[in-house]
């Protein structure tokens, strides 16, 4: 017997060092297919840049690409593309960029950080040919600055002005007898408006009617100085439709020509001196991003760049995409700690979320802003919760198209009551402790009392947010009243009221940290940290993957599962969002 458990130990040690042992070799293998290949940049080269591309604010990685070498594995953070084009303009085998103007999914924005970026790049000689089939606005207005921009003969341009469309849910609750008990403060504070009326409310009409045509004079504006042309005629060809064909653009001055692609090939290589057969190297810029290591700043001392995008939770959930309070802690706390980080710059892409949640991480910033300069940079949005959290900052910078403010809050519990009895015939019954134990059930309506509660709540914390905006901007109390009530408002609008400090982008307030700090010499250090392409790989085969199949299998419905879910998510919580998803087109 002794002699069969020696050999079975002796076995057995033997099949975990050949399981470690594969386990090496597999994680050395994967190490290398997941390596990205460097690529060089070849003399006479143009830079591609498709404005179709989505941008977060933090570099995306591929990790099934980057295991099989399909294309990039990588695409660029906003910031990222910005370092490119600054490194561009000063490459001597970047010759130009050619902008492929068609769709455009990115922010406002993050549109205007980009299209600043190259008209600093146009500024340094290079050209940029902008050409389109079929240019959508936001298309149309990165591809404006280009030194030619041509469209294909029969497609066109979109110019036909914004609108915004809001789709209202109050009647299809009420078929599916779901009753959703809303409490809320501030007159404009429309996030739970498609839950409780049929049509804008005359507040909401009037806030949403002020920062669309804050953007759309912005969106004028700046194509106006590309194209030199007046903003009213431009105005002009919008209300009267002028532009309906590809002829139209041309007729009025939107753009240069009507070209085809060829067309386009033949003149960037008369550019290049290329002739006949030659080709032209084009570099897409995620390429581009692998053959040239961003190396924005080397100082000695830091400064601390932390990323904040997406819906703000509590816990921690280390979704790139999300603000959680735990995670945001752990960050901005090591930040703050580290002797060597001088200032925080901290870049704000968020509609808010959770109220508790911004309060934590509004603390945690206090926190630091007491021992080193902390600046807010805000990018599409900073609203209701991401305004929250970029109140306390000692200067806030905003595009002229951010949308921030929304100072306001709101909390809802849904009855699913007759729901369940009518529509299901599930009843329900149980017993309890205090009266107001099942307080927030769903299994039946709220009584007075309870209302009252959660309208305190409500109450409590709209009353403490707007303390935290009074104490940040140095503003008084009736002041930051008359200028809360949820409502929302353009960069430019935010400025003049005091809710920012100045129209820039995160280069502006990196420098103003920079200052505040009083250092001249610098490097930066990007927060979160960036997971390997292991991790993102093994967090790839999670909830990742079947969030990416299922936006792939709903389409242009995604947007729509993502609200409702997200009024799921927010069913009993108080919070501080922005009103519902914006879609301006």
């Amino acid at each position: 017997m002794r002699s069969f458990f020696k050999t079975f130990f002796a076995i057995l040690l033997a099949f975990v060092v050949l399981i470690f042992i594969g386990i090496i070799i597999l994680s050395v293998m994967i190490g290398k297919a997941l390596a990205p290949e460097q690529l060089t940049v070849d003399p006479n080269s143009v830079l591609v840049i498709e404005t179709s591309q989505p941008y977060n604010e933090m570099k995306s990685v591929d990790p099934v690409k980057a295991i099989l070498h399909k294309g990039p594995a990588s695409t660029p953070g906003l910031f990222d593309v910005v370092r490119l084009l600054e490194n561009a303009a000063t490459d001597d085998n970047i010759k130009g960029i050619y902008l492929k103007a068609d769709n455009n999914v990115n922010g406002f924005a993050t549109n205007e950080e980009i299209r600043n970026a190259l008209l600093k790049f146009k500024h340094s000689g290079k050209f940029i040919y902008s050409y389109g089939e079929a240019m959508s606005q936001q298309g149309y207005y990165m591809a404006s600055l280009g030194d030619k921009v041509y469209v294909h003969p029969k497609g066109g341009i979109d110019f036909g002005g914004f609108y915004s469309q809001l789709m209202f849910l109050k009647g299809t609750l009420e078929k599916l007898e779901i009753q959703p008990q809303i409490f809320y403060d501030g007159r404009f504070k429309s996030a739970t408006e498609p839950l409780r009326e049929t049509q804008m409310t005359v507040a909401n009409r009037i806030q949403t009617t002020a920062y669309l045509g804050e953007l759309y004079s912005n969106f004028l504006q700046r194509i106006g100085e590309s194209r030199k042309i007046d903003t009213a005629t431009l105005h002009g060809y919008a209300n009267q439709g002028l532009i309906q064909s590809a002829d139209d653009a041309a007729k009025y001055k939107l753009v240069d020509g009507l070209r085809y692609d060829d067309q386009v090939m033949d003149e960037i290589k008369r550019k290049l001196g290329l002739s006949g057969n030659d080709k032209v190297n084009f570099v897409s810029l995620k390429d581009y991003d692998n053959a040239r290591p961003i190396v924005y700043k080397d100082g000695d001392s830091k400064i601390a760049l932390i990323y904040a995008e997406g819906d703000i939770k509590g816990g921690d959930d280390d979704n790139e995409t999300t603000i959680s309070s735990g995670n945001f802690i752990k960050l901005i706390r090591k930040a703050r700690q580290d002797n060597s980080i001088k200032a925080i710059v901290f870049r704000v892409n968020s509609p808010g979320g959770s109220a508790l949640a911004s309060e934590t991480i509004w603390r945690e910033l206090e926190l630091a802003k007491k021992s080193k300069p902390v600046v807010v940079s805000m990018g599409d949005y900073a609203a209701s919760g991401g305004y929250y959290i970029s109140c306390m900052a000692d200067s806030i910078f905003a595009q002229p198209n951010t949308l921030t403010g929304s100072i306001g809050v709101f909390g809802m519990v849904f009855n699913m009551e007759n729901f369940f009895k009518n529509k299901l015939g599930v009843t329900f019954d149980g017993v309890k402790t205090a009266q107001y134990a099942d307080l927030g059930t769903g299994s039946r309506p709220m009584n007075e009392v309870e209302k009252r509660f959660m309208q305190s709540s409500v109450d409590s914390i709209y009353s403490t947010f707007k303390s935290r905006v009074v104490v940040g901007r140095k503003l008084s109390g009736a002041v930051v009243d008359s200028i809360a009530q949820g409502r929302v408002w353009s960069g430019v609008q935010a400025k003049q009221l005091g809710l920012v400090d100045r129209i820039g982008g995160i280069e502006d307030a990196i420098a103003c940290a920079a200052k505040l700090a009083k250092v001249s010499s610098y490097r930066l250090r990007e927060y979160p940290e960036s997971r390997s392409a292991m991790e993102k790989l093994m967090k790839s085969l999670g909830g990742e993957a079947d969030a990416s199949a299922l936006k792939s299998e709903l389409g242009v419905n995604y947007n729509l599962y993502l609200q409702v879910k997200r009024i799921q998510n927010m069913n009993g919580e108080i919070q501080a969002r922005m009103p519902y998803d914006l879609d301006v087109k």
